[in-house]
């Protein structure tokens, strides 16, 4: 994806007005973090051991969540004595103490890893937020991901730069009750047909929230087509004539959207909650995975069913960070180059 996909999606948003501690404190001035660069990662699992290492990332995916509090940090201890915790958190809480931190000068922040990835990387990387290209570093890094990959190279269409490790792929998808709507859609235009027939039982989250913002893309990639995209000028007046028919598309739905429209979810739990109350025929997901977990706990209908529009869906890579005022840099490479293992890639299904 090259640079001027990512000035599309983000000239698209702005217009969108329809809706603890490590074992020891370590210095973190740009000395230590060049000679953490140019340490071994032998050396850097040595100094590891006994420490804690802080995660921070988005706290609303359960799944996700008893995943990672029940296999993550149970091997992390066992197999490196290294303590770890999850502190969930919006990404847009996560930048703006980031960006804090960086205007206070602060030298030791609390945030030792990082889930991340498209326009907050982006801001990340041009405020020089992070530590520096750390993933040659990383054993399973160099063994097992593909290095040549245009969505390993960049996120978004910002060069990665080694500043950040992939953790895993993602793809958007719709999901309905197939017990209420039993009509087969295929497209965007389908789905149109679906919801003015079914009034008040389709939304999506507020922007900027995650699946809300990838809705809204999604129906730009289907209306538009993603070949009237890559090669526009970065200009947002062209941008804007370009997407219009999907905005038109959007405007168009508004009236017959949960509450008319006229006010949205304000994430994508309050929607989900919303589907499994019957209260929605519709939600959505960036976790396909976790969809037959919740229809075995009884949280989905047994007639839940994802959609798959004909053009195909949004997808994309998740990655992992390291902040440059990380307190344990040591620590949050070892979890990152684990969290990239064969084994705990594997666990996640």
């Amino acid at each position: 994806m090259k640079k001027k996909i990512y000035i599309v999606l983000l000239c698209m948003m702005m217009i969108l007005s329809l809706v603890g501690c490590s074992k020891s404190q370590k210095s973190n001035d740009a000395n230590s973090n060049t000679n953490i660069l140019d340490t071994s990662y032998d050396e850097i699992l040595k100094s590891a051991k006994g420490t804690t290492v802080n995660f921070y990332g988005y706290g609303g995916n359960e799944v996700m969540n008893k995943w990672f509090d029940t296999y993550v940090i149970p091997q992390m201890k066992e197999k490196y004595d290294i303590k770890v915790k999850r502190v969930g958190m919006n990404i847009d809480d996560i930048m703006n103490k980031l960006l804090s931190e960086k205007q206070a000068k602060s030298k030791d922040g609390v945030m030792d890893v990082v889930w991340i990835n498209g326009e907050n990387f982006k801001t990340a990387k041009e405020n020089n937020l992070l530590l520096g290209s750390f993933t040659e570093k990383l054993p399973n890094f160099n063994d097992y991901i593909d290095k040549n990959s245009e969505t390993i190279n960049t996120d978004f269409g910002t060069p990665v730069d080694g500043l950040e490790a992939p953790w895993g792929k993602a793809e958007f998808v719709v999901i309905k009750d197939t017990g209420k709507v039993p009509q087969n859609i295929e497209d965007t235009e389908t789905l149109k047909e679906v919801i003015i027939k079914n009034p008040g039982k389709f939304t999506y989250p507020a922007l900027p929230d995650f699946e809300g913002s990838a809705f809204v893309r999604n129906v730009i990639y289907d209306i538009v087509g993603y070949e009237n995209l890559i090669n526009l000028p970065e200009n947002e007046d062209e941008v804007r004539k370009v997407i219009q028919p999907a905005m038109d598309y959007l405007n168009e739905i508004k009236p017959y959207l949960w509450n008319k429209g006229e006010t949205y979810p304000a994430t994508i739990a309050q929607l989900d909650n919303m589907y499994s109350d019957g209260e929605v025929y519709f939600t959505m997901t960036y976790s396909p995975n976790t969809v037959k977990g919740k229809i075995d706990s009884n949280e989905y209908s047994k007639d839940t069913e994802i959609i798959a529009f004909d053009k195909g869906n949004i997808s994309n890579t998740h990655f992992l960070t390291i902040p440059e005022n990380a307190p344990n840099k040591e620590g949050a490479m070892v979890l990152i180059n684990f969290l990239m293992s064969i084994d705990a890639q594997a666990s996640k299904t």
